[in-house]
């Protein structure tokens, strides 16, 4: 709503003195002297309850005869058969109630006063708001006390929000969060974009079409979450809905998006006041991304256009500036592509001639080395000639000498060879025929060994030979005997066959 301006209670109060009926210490002297004679005239008198009501309503009417201005906070409000029906309340310093009654605003008066309450604040009369009423006491034997309400000073509930405007505006320019959301840099690219908004509203009709159509391209992508803008609820609500869309928003992403948008459509210019709170417009200050604001209003201003980054008048200029941000950077694109063509065209052209240029010395530079070293390699080549038929010469000389001296020392080498050769023949022959005459000897030696050592001559002297049953194999050691056994025993003159009783094993030390 537009930012009212901050009216004193004593400027308010400046021609209205409020004074009760009469002065406080003759009321209390009354009161003492009415008390002193009704104890001594009705101190043994029993009275209906109807009786002593309607004399305490009397006693309220003649004591509180005239009107007063008082100040109070509207806790409750309804309405029935066109009378409103108030719960007003007072509270300390620490929020806490220290008085309370009821309030009744008659039909035949409710209409009047509540439209003179409206045009000059442009809001209806609602709960929470602290207000200024003319009233006079009332008292009924059956509903109790009650305040009858006159009028209401709307400028007094001007001056009030105004001066909760204005500490709210104090506090958050004191915890530095007028200006934190501002410092943040404009989005390079808009691509993902969060909007909250109330669910149907015309304004976020307006703000989808024109959003549909950029987001049909691809460029851009919008995020919606609803929340309730007006009543006393509305702050909580929008405080949930940025939390958890930019929760969900990571969780799919797992970055933030490029831009919040909180939007809202046109509407009576009370219920903007719902939107000046302190925790929704810190919560708006605190966002890690820009916030675009824009509310259906033109002339009001609510806090939240002040933290906001940008704040616009209604939700079509919103995204009416992402589309212009999204065409300047395309434009901007546009621009430094055809500034690169043309300096990679310069470029390309400058390193064309460079080229040509280079080519071009190369070219001569390549035909004066190619004469140069056309005439060096034919000096070379001719003393490379010359050289190899100097070393050709030389070479001849070199192996004919090497070939004589090789022929001479062959010679030498062939003559000892065979002056040696003839000394190891005779050498060989000697050894051999050494050899064999040692070798007969040895063979003479060894065959008498076998002679006296042959089967038959071994048998003539008392030996025998066992053998197994099938006399294929020869029995030498006692391991290859066993009882029941069957065996042979050749002699000198003939065998025998034998039966193996017992075995005795001897144990050659």
């Amino acid at each position: 709503m537009r930012k009212p301006k901050l009216i004193s209670l004593d400027s308010i109060t400046r021609n209205k003195v409020i004074v009760p009926a009469k002065d406080l210490a003759t009321l209390e002297a009354e009161l003492a002297e009415q008390e002193h004679s009704l104890e001594n005239s009705l101190e043994d008198t029993v009275l209906r309850l109807s009786d002593y009501l309607a004399a305490v309503e009397m006693v309220i009417k003649q004591t509180f005869e005239h009107r007063v201005w008082v100040k109070a906070e509207i806790r409750n409000l309804s309405t029935k058969g066109g009378h409103y029906y108030f719960e007003l309340a007072e509270k300390d310093d620490d929020g806490k109630v220290v008085a309370s009654c009821r309030g009744n605003l008659w039909r035949f008066k409710a209409t009047r006063v509540l439209a003179k309450f409206e045009r000059a604040t442009g809001m209806p009369l609602n709960r929470d708001l602290t207000v200024l009423l003319k009233v006079s006491a009332s008292f009924h034997a059956q509903y109790g006390f009650a305040l009858t309400i006159e009028d209401i000073d709307p400028s007094y509930t001007l001056g009030d929000l105004a001066r909760q405007y204005a500490q709210m505006v104090d506090r958050l320019t004191g915890e530095g969060l007028m200006t934190l959301n501002k410092q943040l840099p404009k989005p390079f690219d808009i691509e993902h974009v969060i909007v909250i908004a109330p669910e149907k509203a015309a304004g976020l009709g307006d703000f989808q079409a024109d959003a549909d159509r950029l987001a049909s391209t691809g460029a851009c992508h919008f995020h919606y979450h609803n929340a309730t803008f007006q009543g006393n609820n509305a702050p909580a609500e929008i405080r949930q809905a940025i939390v958890s869309a930019q929760q969900q928003f990571y969780t799919s992403y797992q970055r933030l998006p490029d831009l919040l948008v909180i939007i809202r459509g046109g509407g009576a210019v009370g219920d903007l006041a719902y939107l000046n709170d302190y925790e929704l417009a810190a919560i708006v200050a605190e966002q890690p991304v820009p916030v675009w604001v824009g509310i259906g209003h033109e002339r009001d201003k609510v806090i939240l256009d002040e933290v906001a980054h940008s704040s616009f008048d209604t939700p079509s200029k919103v995204i009416a500036a992402i589309s212009a941000h999204l065409a300047n950077l395309v434009s901007q694109t546009l621009h430094y592509k055809a500034q690169i063509k043309q300096a990679a065209q310069r470029q390309l052209k400058s390193a064309e001639q460079q080229a040509i240029r280079q080519l071009s010395q190369l070219q001569s530079q390549t035909v004066g080395q190619l004469t140069a070293l056309q005439k060096d390699s034919d000096y070379a080549w001719r003393s490379i000639q010359q050289s190899a038929q100097r070393q050709v010469k030389q070479a001849e000389r070199l192996s004919a000498e090497w070939r004589n001296q090789i022929q001479t020392a062959a010679y030498q080498q062939l003559t000892t060879a065979h002056l040696d050769s003839s000394d190891y023949k005779k050498t060989i022959i000697q050894t051999a025929q050494q050899q064999t005459l040692q070798a007969q000897r040895h063979s003479a030696h060894l065959l008498d060994i076998v002679l006296l050592h042959r089967p038959a001559r071994v048998l003539k002297q008392g030996y025998a030979m066992l053998t197994s049953q099938s006399g294929q194999q020869t029995l030498t050691s006692s391991a290859q005997l066993h009882a029941e056994q069957t065996i042979n025993i050749i002699i000198k003159d003939g065998k025998a066959t034998a039966r193996i009783l017992a075995i005795e094993t001897t144990i050659n030390y």
